[in-house]
C-alpha cells in the first residue's frame, strides 16, 4: 500500500517552523489560520483537517502516516480513520503514559493527556468538537510508559487498557484481528541515541532495539495507520535524532507488506 505523509508543524497550537524542513513534494503540509481562543479551540482546528486527510488517504487505499510536533494529534488520526470506517487497535510507543485527566495531571499539560482522551477519560473539549468517538480500554496498548505520574500510574492501572512495560513483549503479544494503528512517540527512545527531546527519560530501549519490533508489527498485515510525534529540532544542533527517528519510521513503513492497491 503506498504512503501518503501528513505533516503538522506545530508543538500544540504553536508552529514550528523547523518541522517544515522534513516535508517532501508528495507530503501534505496542515498549516492553517488558528483563532484567537482557547487553546482547544485552537487545535481542534489543527485535528479536524488531519481528520480529513486521514480519510481521503485510507479512501484512495493509502497508508496515513502523520507527523507532528506533540501527541494530540493522534485525536485527528483517529477520527479520520473513524470517518473511513476503521476502527483500529491503537499501539502507542511512548516514554509517558499521557494518560494524565484533570484530576490526576501535575502540571496541567495537555500534551500529557491525549490517550485518556481516546480512551473518554478527562479532558473531552477536543474529543466532542471532533465527533470522535472513545476506543475502548481493550483495544489500546501502551508499551514502555517508564515516566508516569502517580496517578496517571493507578489510572492506567485500573482502566483496563494493555499495558507492556517492555516493547519487546509485542513479539509474542497476540493481536487481535483488527486493523493496526501505531502511534511512535520518538521520546521513547534512550536518551543515548536520541537526546533532542523535549520531556527525556532516562533508560528506555534503543534503536536498535525497536527495529525488530517495528518490522514484526508491520509485517502482520493489519496496519492501517502510523503517526510519529517528533524530537524538539531547537535541541538536534547534529541532527542525529531526526536521523535515528525517522530512521526506524522508514524501517516500520518499509516492513510492511506492499499492494498495488
Amino acid at each position: 500500500m503506498k504512503t501518503q505523509f501528513m505533516l503538522t508543524p506545530y508543538f500544540l497550537d504553536q508552529p514550528v517552523p523547523p518541522l517544515e524542513e522534513l516535508a517532501q513534494p508528495d507530503w501534505v503540509v496542515n498549516r492553517r489560520d488558528l483563532p484567537a481562543a482557547a487553546v482547544q479551540t485552537r487545535l481542534s482546528v489543527l485535528h479536524a483537517a488531519l481528520a480529513d486527510q486521514v480519510a481521503t488517504a485510507v479512501a484512495a487505499h493509502r497508508l496515513p502516516v502523520s507527523v507532528a510536533g506533540d501527541c494530540c494529534a493522534t485525536l485527528g488520526v483517529m477520527v479520520g480513520l473513524q470517518r473511513a470506517g476503521v476502527e483500529p487497535t491503537l499501539i502507542w510507543f511512548d516514554a509517558h503514559g499521557d494518560f494524565n485527566t484533570w484530576e490526576t495531571t501535575p502540571s496541567g499539560f495537555l500534551g500529557g493527556m491525549p490517550l485518556a482522551m481516546l480512551a473518554g477519560l478527562g479532558e473531552q473539549t477536543m474529543v466532542q468538537a471532533l465527533g470522535l468517538r472513545p476506543l475502548a480500554p481493550e483495544h489500546i496498548v501502551l508499551t514502555d510508559g517508564r515516566d508516569l505520574d502517580p496517578g496517571e500510574r493507578d489510572l492506567i492501572a485500573g482502566c483496563g487498557l494493555v499495558h507492556l512495560r517492555d516493547p519487546r513483549s509485542l513479539l509474542e503479544y497476540p493481536l487481535a484481528a483488527r486493523p493496526l494503528y501505531i502511534h511512535f512517540d520518538t521520546d521513547i527512545l534512550n536518551p543515548l541515541d536520541a537526546p533532542a527531546m523535549s520531556y527525556p527519560a532516562e533508560g528506555g530501549p534503543r534503536a536498535a532495539a525497536l527495529t525488530p519490533i517495528f518490522r514484526h508489527l508491520a509485517q502482520s498485515g493489519q496496519l492501517t495507520a502510523v503517526s510519529l510525534s517528533t524530537w524538539n529540532p531547537k535541541l538536534d544542533a547534529d541532527g542525529r535524532s531526526r536521523e535515528i527517528c525517522m530512521g526506524l519510521l522508514r524501517e516500520l513503513l518499509d516492513a510492511a507488506p506492499q499492494t498495488d492497491a
